[in-house]
């Protein structure tokens, strides 16, 4: 049967067998050969996966999947900004919207605190491969595991520094302004790619300045670590009113702030993982060969730590199919199947050891310090993602944009977003 369902083309039909495959009625559960119906157990069963298309693998791996299980797989392709809602609206209405879902790691506490996910068990090996595990953990429960990784490490533009007359590459970000100084004096008006829109990444460009810097964003009780948050804040200040920060940053997309730098006019950039095939993609680059990934900067030295923004599958807790589900969650994360939904649809692998196998045997080309910076993912969550994330990353943005456009000081743009977030705090 034809397993992908688009999300546009939904009827009602296809809302009733999702629901189906949710409930445990209507599913096309297979007889065995004895006769007896294979509902108590995962092979024979129906189940459900919504997900947004970056994360749908092939009708031959999900025949494959059927193949070794007898667990068939129906689809349903929504995009990545409807899947919380419809999980919101579907839970509301103690219906269960899909078996397998999409988790962001921005949804983890909510989801949580909702009780929307079952958890889920792994062994030590596997607990150590995964890269951003921590993101998807929450009071000591595995929730949903990482099939896509996205974290953060710097790029730099040999030809641009070189020309510049600066013979090493940054280490800590005081070294970022004063190379972005020498580079404008060399001709380079704005050599600093920064996200300043008011929009999440902004918000986040702002937490991975922060723990890069200082090792800490939030404090134990969930406040804001001012001294780190104000000097995350100051940095970004100072690219801006010295022009290193390109003017139209400030109301573009944070993809766009980040694409200068393969479009040659920024020659800097802390920034997510993709920017590494990007930069070497002639139709995407105008840098190709001129660009090495390193290791992000720090305060004094290089970072200790980074951050990830990846993404997950988990079981929702209304599935009464969690053992079928459970054994596609183990398929669709596992190392062979990180392999292959790297070559088919690109997705960074977020086991350490597949990882460490595609850079080393060049899959991953021009990979520069990537398998390194990979070693040093941490969560800058200390009791994990809160369940008011959205909000506060709302608050965040906002002010940041406010003081890029000259409208806050850095000190005004903290305690409009600490104010916002201790309102949070007490609600």
């Amino acid at each position: 049967m034809r397993k992908k369902l688009i999300s546009v083309l939904l009827s009602m039909a296809m809302a009733t067998s999702i629901l189906a495959g949710c409930s445990g009625s209507g599913s096309s559960n297979k007889e065995s050969e004895s006769g007896s119906t294979a509902a108590a157990k995962p092979e024979g069963e129906t189940i459900t996966f919504m997900a947004p298309d970056w994360a749908i693998p092939s009708d031959e791996q999900l025949d494959a999947f059927t193949e070794e299980t007898g667990i068939e797989v129906v689809v349903s392709e929504v995009g990545w900004d409807d899947i919380r809602e419809k999980l919101a609206t579907a839970a509301a209405a103690n219906k269960c919207v899909a078996d397998v879902v999409e988790v962001d790691w921005s949804w983890v506490g909510e989801f949580h605190a909702a009780g929307w996910l079952t958890p889920l068990e792994l062994s030590d090996a596997d607990k150590s491969d995964f890269l951003s595990l921590d993101t998807f953990t929450a009071d000591g429960k595995i929730l949903a595991l990482p099939y896509a990784n996205d974290y953060r490490l710097a790029y730099y533009n040999k030809e641009h520094f070189a020309s510049a007359g600066i013979t090493e590459e940054p280490k800590t970000y005081d070294d970022v302004l004063a190379a972005c100084k020498a580079l404008q004096n060399a001709g380079i008006a704005h050599p600093l790619a920064l996200p300043l829109n008011a929009e999440e990444k902004t918000a986040t460009n702002l937490m991975w300045t922060a723990f890069q810097m200082n090792g800490i964003v939030w404090n134990e009780d969930g406040t804001f670590n001012e001294e780190s948050i104000k000097a995350a804040l100051n940095y970004i200040k100072t690219a801006v009113d010295e022009g290193y920060s390109a003017p139209e940053d400030k109301t573009s997309s944070g993809k766009e702030a980040y694409m200068r730098l393969a479009g040659g006019t920024a020659s800097f950039l802390v920034g997510p993982t993709f920017m590494v095939g990007k930069c070497q993609n002639p139709e995407a680059s105008e840098v190709v060969g001129q660009v090495e990934p390193i290791l992000s900067p720090g305060k004094d030295a290089k970072a200790s730590v980074t951050m990830a923004l990846p993404e997950a599958i988990g079981v929702m807790e209304a599935s009464e199919h969690k053992e079928a589900a459970k054994k596609f969650v183990e398929w669709y994360t596992s190392a062979d199947m990180q392999k292959e939904l790297h070559a088919s649809l690109g997705n960074l692998p977020t086991r350490k050891s597949v990882l460490n196998e595609l850079v080393t045997n060049g899959t991953i080309q021009n990979a520069g310090a990537m398998a390194e910076q990979a070693e040093l993912i941490a969560s800058p969550f200390p009791n994990g993602v809160p369940a008011y994330y959205a909000e506060m990353s709302s608050a965040m943005y906002n002010a940041i944009n406010k003081m890029a456009l000259g409208e806050l000081s850095a000190d005004e743009a903290y305690t409009e977003m600490a104010e916002a977030l201790n309102r949070l705090l007490a609600e």
